[in-house]
């Protein structure tokens, strides 16, 4: 372990120029450790410097990289450097009262508790985390560090999420024993470590063991509801079971995806993470409108959630406000929700054509091959018995065919023009503003969509219908 740690670091340009030029006793420490024995790549550097203050040395190193300084916590002397390439980051600080092992042993984690000196490259694991890493293994130092800092416990999940390791049963038990402290943390952070935890590919495995300690409920109290809704002819699992599944199924979908696809779902463009993380969270929630849509219908037995969809939609927003998720953030999980069906919708009637893939690639816009995603997990989660394979083939077919017919205009797309404003239409139709004037420009809108309409002469024969109305 000790030359691969060797060769990673010596490997790693931003380290080798902190070696060279800096002659300080210098350890790294945590999460880069824990990536550089896993031989993956880290952009996060943890430094604990321990002969000299780290607010100086981390301004020398600012000055030294060209990198923006930030105060992350003036008590307890940590800061961070923003490097150039806004993509690499080092954070610095000295160790807890002044002692590597006391700092060493007030983390979390065994995995993130490893620190390597950077002079002598000598290997400091006082908790077992070699051990623990090799064997895949999540294990706590200390349960009373839950206690002291209670988002460990998510975070513990978080790494679940990302590496696919177990927990340990003394992680378990002390989650279990500690749970009700997760209320403690500021939000934000809880916020954090939630799409962190999406952002992985085992985060199904993360939200079932979750399940497990009371935490998940906790965090998200809807999960009680989905789990009053059971199986019937169409689910075979009960609604919490579907809805985790379907996350299952989507870091399946993604992982088998095109090189296109990838990148598209990839993009950070909202929260910090990327899209593919803020899918699997809609993915999980995709279905809390049907508790409150629910009926039995009383001859058939079917069970039934009319427009569960659009209350889904509604319901997710005020979920991810209490959590504190940007609007941003929280407008694409909703439209996600409220859309889950419809790629399948789109690609059910016994004649597809391309005007009406048209339409739905016109309507998602930039969230159309998201949409159908989700749809494909979606059909895949739901194998009851009235459900065929051949209707599930059949459904992931028609959906393939959509993504490629998206795939294959996508480039060519422009932004549909604005033919009519607000303005020309009360002048045409001599109306003042009212929600008839929305009305119609969204039919109009719609219209646009649909190819019905397609110049402003076309424009104005449209909204002469509201003439007569």
């Amino acid at each position: 372990m000790n030359s691969k740690i060797t060769e990673k670091i010596q490997n790693d340009e931003v380290l080798v120029k902190i070696i060279k030029n800096f002659g300080n006793e210098i350890y790294l420490v945590g999460g880069a450790v824990r990536d550089f024995l896993l031989g993956k790549k880290t952009f996060d550097r943890d430094l604990i410097i321990m002969d000299e203050d780290a607010k100086t040395f981390a301004h020398k190193l600012a000055e030294f990289f060209d990198a923006t300084f930030v105060s992350l916590d003036e008590e307890n002397k940590i800061y961070r450097l923003v490097l150039p390439d806004k993509v690499n980051y080092i954070d610095v600080t000295n160790p807890i009262e002044n002692s590597l092992e006391k700092d060493i042993m007030r983390r979390d984690l065994t995995i993130n508790a490893i620190a390597v000196n950077l002079k002598t490259f000598e290997v400091v694991d006082m908790c077992g985390g070699i051990t623990d890493l090799k064997h895949g293994i999540i294990n706590c130092i200390n349960e009373h560090n839950f206690v002291d800092d209670p988002l460990r416990m998510l975070r513990a999940y978080r790494f679940q999420a990302l590496l696919g390791f177990e927990l340990s049963h003394a992680v378990i038990d002390a989650i279990c024993k500690y749970s009700d402290l997760i209320s403690k943390p500021a939000v934000e952070r809880i916020n954090y470590e939630i799409i962190r935890l999406f952002s992985g590919p085992f985060a199904f495995k993360a939200l079932l063991n979750m399940d497990k300690t009371w935490l998940l409920e906790k965090i998200f109290p809807v999960v009680k509801e989905l789990k009053q809704v059971p199986p019937n002819t169409h689910h075979h699992l009960d609604l919490f079971h579907h809805s985790v599944e379907t996350v299952k199924q989507l870091s399946g979908i993604f992982a088998n995806s095109s090189a296109e696809v990838k990148e598209h779902m990839l993009r950070v463009d909202f929260g910090g993470e990327t899209r593919i993380a803020h899918l699997k969270l809609a993915a999980f929630l995709h279905d809390i409108g049907k508790f409150s849509t629910w009926t039995i219908e009383e001859n058939s037995g079917r069970h039934r959630f009319i427009k569960h969809d659009d209350v889904g939609a509604k319901l997710v927003v005020n979920v991810l406000r209490r959590l504190n998720f940007s609007n941003k953030q929280i407008d694409y999980i909703s439209k996600m929700v409220k859309n889950h069906i419809y790629p399948s919708q789109v690609m059910s009637p016994p004649e597809i054509n391309e005007k009406i893939m048209m339409r739905y690639i016109r309507k998602m816009d930039d969230c159309a091959i998201d949409a159908i995603l989700l749809a494909q997990a979606d059909r895949l989660s739901a194998r009851g018995e009235a459900v065929s394979d051949e209707m599930v083939e059949n459904n992931i077919e028609n959906l393939n065919k959509l993504l490629n017919f998206y795939m294959s205009v996508r480039d060519t797309l422009e932004p549909l023009p604005k033919l009519l404003s607000g303005n020309d239409v009360m002048t045409i139709l001599n109306i003042k503003p009212s929600p008839q004037l929305g009305e119609i420009m969204n039919d109009l809108h719609e219209a646009q969509i649909s190819g019905d309409v397609a110049t402003k002469e076309d424009a104005v024969k449209f909204i002469r219908k509201f003439e007569m109305k």
